[in-house]
């Protein structure tokens, strides 16, 4: 039987954090007439979540990564303005520099209430945003062949993506400490395998039936089947406060499932690993973002993040080409060297520290170059 092609469509969910201009703390209320304005303006691609301090925005259903990231810088660019009328500025950050979570007040949606409801205290921390890029692929079946093998790579995105090195006004050492608070929640981390799509749904049915989820929207892996559509859904990234970022590693998802969909065509697949294996990769990304190398496990041996990069590059060129975003896919080598945003924030502290600033004008420093660069069109215009 021949294989169908996917569509290998893309969609990106960003979720941002609300700052007042001011103090450069997080609102505790969102002004009701923001999310109304928004609404309004984005209708359909805006949305209140957990916190009434983060604000949710998605792109259309997209058939190239340009048309994607139009649609991207223009949802930034009008909710930036939006929020601007009310004194407010969205950054796109994992975590804030230096806001206290216990202060954040829950959205009164009886979805998120009943989260809270369910997570308690681990809940109450969830002052955290993500980016997740949906890919295309009709098939169920190839869907969850290609999601098994998706899993290796989900450390070397996550490298790419880190904006999450303070929590609550200290520098904590990891470059993603998202995912150290994410991580607490049940049903998160690494996605198990499933032989076939059927497997898949008679575990999620396993938990439905029960009565413990309503639907798969509450399994929160790094890496899932989307429960609205059918794509792959990849969740492990912290949201990249640059455009081009975001962008760069969109492509790079969007290939890899194309990458992976040319294997099974040609009667091939991508060696597959032990969690226990992947996830150490996955602690390495989350703590030292691209500075330490990861585990390559077929030479079995510690690898340069750099040289890693250039051999996916190399690997993912033939998509590429095909899918139209050999430059966004290049441009992954301008993260690495000059740095992700969690780097940037880093500097941006540290520069102000030796410029006589206190540490908690340092870190309001930190807030105001998130908020320039989260609407800045490019990276040189931040």
């Amino acid at each position: 039987m021949t294989l169908r092609e996917p569509s290998f469509t893309i969609g990106i969910e960003e979720e941002y954090l609300l700052v007042d201009r001011k103090s450069r703390d997080l609102v505790r209320e969102a002004p009701k007439g923001l999310m109304e304005e928004a609404e309004k303006e984005l209708s359909g691609q805006v949305s209140p979540e957990f916190l009434q301090c983060q604000i949710e925005v998605e792109t259309r259903v997209c058939r190239t990564v340009a048309e994607a990231r139009a649609d991207l810088h223009r949802l930034r660019t009008k909710l930036g303005a939006l929020a601007e009328k009310h004194g407010l500025a969205p950054i796109a950050a994992s975590t804030h520099p230096f806001a206290d979570w216990s202060r954040q007040h829950f959205t009164p949606k009886e979805r998120y209430l009943e989260l809270a409801r369910d997570l308690q205290g681990v809940g109450q921390r969830m002052l955290i945003c993500g980016m997740h890029v949906h890919v295309g692929v009709e098939d169920e079946d190839l869907r969850i062949d290609i999601f098994n093998q998706l899993s290796y790579f989900l450390p070397h995105l996550l490298a790419l993506s880190t904006s999450s090195p303070f929590w609550q006004g200290r520098d904590t050492g990891l470059k993603s400490y998202r995912l150290t608070i994410f991580d607490n929640l049940p049903r998160t981390g690494l996605p198990p395998t499933f032989d076939s799509w059927a497997e898949y749904q008679r575990a999620v049915n396993a938990l439905v039936n029960v009565g413990i989820i309503e639907d798969a929207t509450k399994i929160w892996w790094d890496l899932r089947p989307s429960a609205r559509f059918p794509t792959l859904e990849v969740r492990i990234c912290d949201v990249c406060t640059w455009l081009d970022d975001a962008m760069s590693i969109a492509a790079m998802v969007q290939c890899l499932v194309r990458m992976l969909y040319r294997l099974r065509r040609d009667n091939q697949r991508w060696r597959q690993y032990d969690r226990f294996l992947i996830n150490e990769n996955r602690w390495r990304a989350q703590r030292y973002g691209m500075d330490e190398g990861l585990i390559d496990f077929g030479r079995g041996t510690l690898v340069p993040y750099a040289e890693l990069l250039e051999e996916l590059q190399e690997l993912l060129a033939e998509d590429a080409a095909a899918l139209g975003c050999t430059r966004e896919l290049a441009a992954a080598s301008d993260i690495l060297s000059r740095g992700s945003s969690a780097d940037r924030q880093r500097a941006t502290y540290e520069a102000a520290r030796k410029a006589g600033a206190s540490h908690e004008d340092a870190l309001r420093a930190v807030v105001d170059r998130l908020i320039a660069e989260t609407v800045a069109d490019h990276p040189d215009h931040a």
